[in-house]
């Protein structure tokens, strides 16, 4: 068991041992177990949390919500719109008012610093929801999948297809790290993870015999894999040069049923959604007038064959988030 989690931030999987994280994902699966039997647990009843979006999101937002309702606590959603974080008013002066009134802070937005500087004056946990650099409690929901489908993580091979320069990257290359697993990033070399990065991730793997790995060939990274991962490869609001940039550098990396066929027989696909497989969305049609391909990072035959680990994975966000925010928010109580 690990000690008392109380009272700490989540804010990357850097601060966490692999002990701690271990226990998180037990949490996890017990909150998920007594949901699904409909076994109240309100272990944290009447505490009040902030939940601040300077950037939307579907199952970020919901994820939190719900699992604050199934703990018994109140939220309050402040959007791009309601927030005057950093623009009328200072992050630090933020983090001590919200601090005063509620009993943690999600924060899902931009510059890693914001989140850690809320930390640093909010004197109650803050959770990272996203940022443009890591992206935590996604990797926890990605590692209890792994580990519902594998029974374990110790040495299993996860390869992250596309752009390996950002939070989804950063994030699992640390949670590989943390958990002994093997992870390969595959990419073009100017899409690789930043060097400081890896050097304090590789660090990590010698105490904990992780293998991490840099390919350029993505039937030569995902030999044998048992899991491979892929995120879009372009963020809303980018302008055209970019998509078109993006789009003719990492189409190589598209995961198709031979690059599935490429990794082991048991091999899973996850991808943190949402995802562009096909034309059913405003975005997708775009791309298809503007660059004239119907799929971009993953084929819609690899979406709706792995579909059920991707849905699993995307549930997965309530659970292990409402695992750190009980973790953080209450003593131990046993579990």
């Amino acid at each position: 068991m690990a000690a008392s989690l109380k009272g700490r931030s989540f804010l990357t999987l850097f601060e966490y041992t692999p002990a701690e994280i271990e226990h998180l994902l037990d949490l996890a699966a017990k909150l998920k177990a007594m949901k699904k039997a409909g076994e109240k647990h309100h272990y944290c009843k009447d505490k009040n949390i902030a939940l601040i979006f300077e950037k939307t999101s579907t199952r970020t937002r919901c994820a939190f919500e719900v699992a604050a309702a199934d703990l018994g606590m109140h939220s309050t959603y402040l959007d791009p719109k309601a927030s005057q974080i950093g623009k009328k008013e200072s992050i630090r002066d933020t983090a001590r008012v919200l601090g005063s009134m509620y009993d943690g802070i999600e924060y899902r937005g931009f510059e890693q610093e914001i989140v850690e500087e809320l930390a640093a004056y909010a004197g109650v946990p803050v959770w990272n929801g996203l940022t443009n650099e890591f992206h935590p409690t996604q990797v926890l929901a990605d590692l209890l999948t792994i580990r519902e489908h594998f029974g374990s993580l110790k040495d299993r091979h996860l390869v992250f297809l596309g752009d390996a320069r950002y939070n989804m990257a950063n994030s699992l290359m640390v949670g590989c790290a943390k958990m002994g697993m093997h992870f390969t990033a595959c990419a073009p070399e100017a899409y690789f993870p930043n060097e400081e990065l890896v050097e304090r991730c590789q660090n990590i793997a010698k105490r904990t015999g992780a293998i991490l790995e840099f390919k350029t060939n993505p039937m030569e990274a995902v030999k044998n894999a048992d899991v491979l991962y892929t995120d879009v490869w372009v963020s809303m609001g980018e302008p055209d040069e970019v998509w078109e940039e993006r789009i003719r550098e990492l189409s190589p990396y598209r995961v198709t049923m031979d690059v599935m066929r490429g990794a082991a027989d048991n091999a899973i696909f996850l991808h943190c959604l949402p995802a562009f497989h096909n034309l059913d969305t405003g975005i997708g049609k775009e791309i298809y007038k503007k660059f004239g391909i119907k799929e971009m990072e993953v084929t819609d035959e690899v979406f709706k064959k792995y579909e059920a680990s991707i849905f699993d994975e995307a549930e997965n966000r309530m659970h292990t988030i409402k695992a750190v925010m009980a973790a953080t928010l209450k003593d131990d109580w046993g579990i």
